[in-house]
């Protein structure tokens, strides 16, 4: 999933460090989200991001 994140990523032009999380963050918060199955707001504080960091 994170390969998938970084590839589209650079697809896209994404410059390097303009991101809140790296890919690999990126995929452990989606993950956390579906896992837990609550409210985006419990993994975005765990990963140290606002709530709409998380949810874009």
């Amino acid at each position: 999933m994170a390969r998938l994140l970084a590839a589209h990523r650079r697809a896209l032009g994404t410059p390097r460090r303009s991101r809140a999380l790296t890919p690999v963050r990126q995929a452990l918060l989606v993950l956390c989200w579906f896992r837990g199955g609550s409210l985006v707001t419990a993994p975005a504080r765990d990963h140290a991001v606002s709530r709409a960091t998380a949810y874009r």
